[in-house]
Formats: C-alpha cells, structure tokens, sequence
C-alpha cells in the first residue's frame, strides 16, 4: 500500500499536479530594488472598532507619513471591509504599504525613535495611547504580497 502511494505521489509531482499542494504561497517579490509591498491586517476586539482607528489615525499614521516622506514607503492606503466575514476570517482594517525595496521593508528605520519624539512631544500621552491601541487589538499580522497579473511585471 505504501508503495503504491508513494508511486502516485510522485507521477502526481512529475505531472506537476501535486506542486501546489507541495509549494506555499505566491512567487517571491520582484528582484532587488524593486518595491515590495505588504499587506497588515488588524482585528479588533468587537465594539473598539472606532476607537482602535481614532488612536491609529492619531498615533501611527503620522509616522508612517513621516516615513513616506523620506523615500523609504512609496505609498500607503488603509482599508476596510465593506461586508462582514465569519469571525476566523475577520480583519477590521488593512493597511498595505509599497515600500521602497525588500531591504527597506525589512529592516527598521534607524530615525524611527526621533520621528516618534518629533511628532509626539507629550511622550507620556503618546505611550498611553499606544498601548491602549494595542490592548483592544485582537490579533494581527503581515502580509507580504506579490502581484502576479499577466503583463504587469
């Protein structure tokens, strides 16, 4: 029996019908220095669904903007859903980012702290509000993502 698996699993691979089941994910992202873009979704805890973004909107889109500024983000929108999803599949908001290159994407930004004491000179209000944001968040994460569209690249 085992062999007989193992026999169709790889005429399934040669025939290339197994290959998704066996690759994750989309191709990588263009070569260097190229922009790289990346997708952060955000779930709420439900009810905090306002205050989350009021804080976001406050507290972290500046930054980002300020970033944006120096070159690093070449470009930011924020989203959200116009229908609702099962409860697994929730996400309140999506901010995709198209940063500059991989590197820049990857690595933090050495001004970032100086950024932070720029814009929020009351660093105790800043830090407060900062942690609330994220004490009502209910889960998030990253997504890089790789636009595939035939004709694009």
């Amino acid at each position: 029996m085992r062999r007989i698996l193992v026999s169709i699993l790889a005429l399934a691979i040669g025939l290339g019908v197994a290959a998704p089941l066996l690759a994750q994910g989309a191709p990588p992202q263009s070569g260097a220095g190229q922009p790289y873009t990346v997708e952060y979704y955000y779930k709420v805890q439900w009810g905090h669904q306002a205050e989350f973004l009021q804080l976001f909107l406050k507290n972290h889109f500046p930054l980002l903007k300020r970033v944006q500024a120096t070159g690093r983000i070449l470009s930011l929108k924020i989203e959200s859903p116009a229908y609702h999803t099962t409860e697994d599949g929730r996400w309140d908001y999506r901010v995709t980012i198209r940063y500059k290159d991989s590197t820049v994407a990857t690595t933090s930004n050495p001004d970032e702290e100086a950024f932070i004491k720029e814009l929020w000179p009351d660093q105790a209000t800043y830090q407060k509000e900062e942690q609330r944001r994220f004490e009502i968040l209910a889960g998030h994460w990253d997504l890089p993502v790789t636009d595939i569209t035939p004709g694009r690249q």
